[in-house]
């Protein structure tokens, strides 16, 4: 039978100071709660947030089991525990609750015969104990305070311990990501190897890593290790902060940039829509690392542990450096690909709400536009480009009726096509905005009704914000693929090198005007004075410009 004090069903406040005393004698019990009743001292000395200027409340139990089912339905700050108790005898008492107290201090009541048990007791765990015939009122005060005291001494000195713990495990798994970053070749073999890594070590129960993929929100998994049991096919996880499924901690690290820790998935409440799949695996406590170097972002590491906060203080710091050097090191072997590999990325997007007149043309007369080169001028953009199934005057006069483009030139007529040339300052803010990020507007076509284009980036560049930049400079833009393709020539890298690297922008603009306008074929499509005119440059300036880039581009390419 239970006995629990009147206070603590009365009052409810579960702020105060919670004490179990677990007693069978009646009058012993009654004893401890007439010395505890109505003094603020004890909450004064133990003097937390929590309880200061509340008496303590008390629950009596007369039996171990229920004791038991006590510790185990509320926190409890403090035991006092009779060793002699009908269900259980002697130091196997203090043995069970102890092992059920979770850092809450023991202290044993023994009778004056009994004091060597009671030594016996504070070696086998208990913090103190106490002869019930010599108790007082000021002692039993004093006993608890101490006995709370060093509790929270020991508590503090095995958190420190645990986090030094931690530091080194994971100073000397930083060090093996080091070395694996120097012996790997590939991103997807330094992933995998670092999640290989961190899945080894007793403290951490699984390890992932995941990209975002382009054009949309989602964060897909690209290497794991560990106990993963299908976690990660049964969670959804994106980067959309008006999402929930990315409020969470690999979300939140995308696109803040910083380690984001859930010490208890349990209780965590960001970590809702994966708290059920995590807790059935044993994940207790989770860290989310942003892998993101110069602005690229590469993705997320997460890294989850089977202990509640099992990730705090410095070792946030660690993990923080730890993906940079994953960053770095992907970064690095991005660029040494691009060096050495014809690959490059292409996106393709289809644009709504620009040439519309061009685009019902294509559908109308199912005739083909494309637009085969763009040069910036100093202020406008100029478009090269061919048609096919379409009339001149039919193209000139639809070109006058498109908002954003005009001037069209015809510079070469064949039976079925023509080439043409045409002034578009409406897409030079998007072209400008592409080229600003390392891209460069592959091709246009405006076909059956859809205007598409396509965006080459050399291999390593940050698709997904290439993405999300043309999207807010174009709301009307859709994006439809990624693809890898391989340059059709390798000179073709070497001469956009010296493109990119040796000539001014105006240098390049009129040699590359020059070029498409027909200047160099013979005969010229386009004299000197007609290409300055668009250039909005005087004649002059442009035979300057174009002659110091002929000479550039010849010394680089001959010059060795």
């Amino acid at each position: 039978m239970s006995e629990t004090n009147t206070q603590a069903e009365t009052n409810g406040d579960t702020d105060s100071l919670e004490i179990l005393l677990i007693e069978d004698n009646p009058g012993d019990a009654r004893l401890i709660r007439e010395m505890l009743r109505g003094t603020e001292e004890l909450a004064q000395r133990v003097s937390s947030d929590r309880s200061a200027g509340n008496t303590p409340e008390i629950t009596c139990q007369s039996n171990l089991q229920d004791g038991i089912e006590t510790l185990d339905s509320k926190p409890i700050d403090v035991v006092l525990l009779d060793l002699h108790l009908p269900d259980s005898e002697g130091l196997e008492t203090l043995e069970t609750v102890h092992a059920k107290c979770e850092g809450a201090p023991i202290v044993v009541l023994t009778g004056l015969r009994d004091q060597q048990v009671g030594v016996k007791a504070i070696q086998r765990g208990a913090q103190d104990f106490l002869v019930k015939d010599e108790v007082t009122s000021e002692l039993l005060v004093r006993t608890i305070h101490h006995a709370i005291e060093r509790a929270r001494q020991e508590r503090e000195r095995k958190r420190q311990r645990e986090q030094l713990e931690a530091l080194n495990r994971l100073n000397r798994i930083g060090h093996d990501i080091t070395h694996a970053v120097i012996t790997t070749e590939t991103r997807a073999e330094l992933e995998q190897r670092v999640c290989d890594r961190l899945a080894e070590s007793d403290a951490y129960r699984f390890a992932w890593i995941g990209g975002v993929n382009p054009g949309s929100d989602r964060v897909v998994p690209r290497a794991a290790a560990g106990v993963e049991d299908g976690y990660l096919d049964s969670v959804e996880i994106s980067v959309d902060e008006d999402d929930e499924t990315g409020q969470g901690p690999s979300g939140t690290a995308i696109r803040t940039g910083t380690v984001q820790v859930s010490n208890s998935t349990k209780t965590d409440s960001g970590f809702g829509p994966w708290r059920d799949a995590a807790l059935e695996r044993d994940y207790h406590s989770s860290a989310a690392i942003p892998l993101i170097h110069e602005d690229l972002i590469y993705g997320v590491l997460n890294v989850y542990s089977s202990s509640p906060r099992a990730f705090e203080g410095a070792e946030t710091t660690i993990l923080a450096r730890i993906g940079d050097v994953i960053a770095h090191a992907i970064t690095a072997i991005e660029r040494k690909d691009a060096l050495v590999s014809d690959a490059v990325i292409e996106l393709e997007f289809r644009i709504e709400e620009l040439a519309e007149p061009l685009i019902e043309l294509s559908e109308t007369n199912s005739c083909t536009i494309e637009f085969e080169q763009l040069i910036r001028g100093d202020e406008t953009l100029l478009a090269y480009g061919s048609a096919q199934g379409v009339d001149q005057e039919v193209f000139r006069e639809t070109i006058a009726d498109t908002d954003g483009f005009s001037d069209v030139r015809f510079l070469a007529v064949r039976r079925d096509e023509f080439e043409f040339e045409l002034i578009t300052p409406a897409a030079a803010s998007l072209f400008e905005t592409i080229a600003t990020h390392g891209g460069r507007v592959r091709s246009a076509t405006i076909d059956d009704g859809e205007f598409r284009f396509v965006v080459e980036l050399s291999r390593g560049r940050d698709t997904r914000q290439m993405i999300e930049l043309i999207n807010e400079q174009r709301p009307d833009v859709t994006y439809l693929a990624q693809r890898t393709s391989e340059r059709s020539e390798r000179d073709e890298s070497r001469s956009m090198s010296v493109l990119d690297d040796h000539l001014t922008d105006k240098q390049r603009a009129a040699l590359e005007t020059a070029y498409f306008a027909g200047y160099f074929d013979w005969p010229r499509e386009s004299t000197g004075e007609e290409i300055a005119e668009r250039l909005g440059i005087a004649p002059a300036t442009f035979n300057q410009h174009l002659r110091t880039a002929e000479r550039k581009f010849f010394d680089s390419v001959l010059g060795e």
